[in-house]
């Protein structure tokens, strides 16, 4: 069974984990999540929920915590997806900075070159963004911002949530059943 982390940051998106967290439960994956204070807020203002009550994580961690599991490279989890991921936290990842447990955690991932997933949320973005995802990328990170896709003709905001949760889970290997893909045209 894979173990897997989601972090949670402040940046809109909380539609995305309630579905990306539904698709891991389905797949059998343990989930630990962490959630910024920001995190905590924006997850209220747009499901009216608290992180405890998502369904699928098995365990929260307080994100000033750096005694907990994946605070070190000895730890058992598989992957980590970031979703949403703000611009603070993507700088403070894509330097280096561990000012918090997402942001040691995903360097942890990186050392470990365990996958590591931004869903990056920003727009527009300015050259500190970019470079920022420049750098995230060179140093092993998946940026994958959370980008409609159409070709699969979407009809409600959950349809298109559904796709890119199901986007995100293909990038640290589960298969989401129902995900349509591009198959050219006949």
């Amino acid at each position: 069974m894979k173990k897997i982390i989601v972090a949670i940051t402040g940046a809109t998106g909380s539609l995305y984990v309630k579905q990306f967290l539904s698709f891991m439960e389905e797949a059998g994956v343990e989930v630990h999540g962490i959630i910024s204070s920001a995190g905590r807020q924006v997850l209220s203002l747009e499901e009216n929920m608290t992180a405890e009550e998502l369904l699928g994580v098995t365990q929260w961690f307080a994100e000033d915590n750096f005694a907990a599991p994946m605070a070190s490279g000895s730890s058992s989890y598989d992957a980590m997806v970031v979703l949403p991921c703000t611009m603070g936290s993507l700088a403070a990842i894509a330097n280096g900075l561990s000012l918090n447990l997402i942001h040691r955690t995903a360097d942890v991932m990186l050392k470990e070159r365990k996958p590591l997933v931004l869903a990056v949320r920003e727009t527009p973005l300015n050259r500190n963004h970019l470079e920022n995802m420049l750098k995230a990328h060179d140093a092993g990170a998946v940026i994958c911002p959370p980008m409609p896709a159409f070709y699969h003709k979407p009809e409600t905001i959950s349809d298109l949530a559904f796709h890119f949760a199901a986007r995100l889970a293909a990038q640290i290997g589960i298969t989401v059943p129902g995900m349509n893909r591009w198959q050219g045209l006949s």
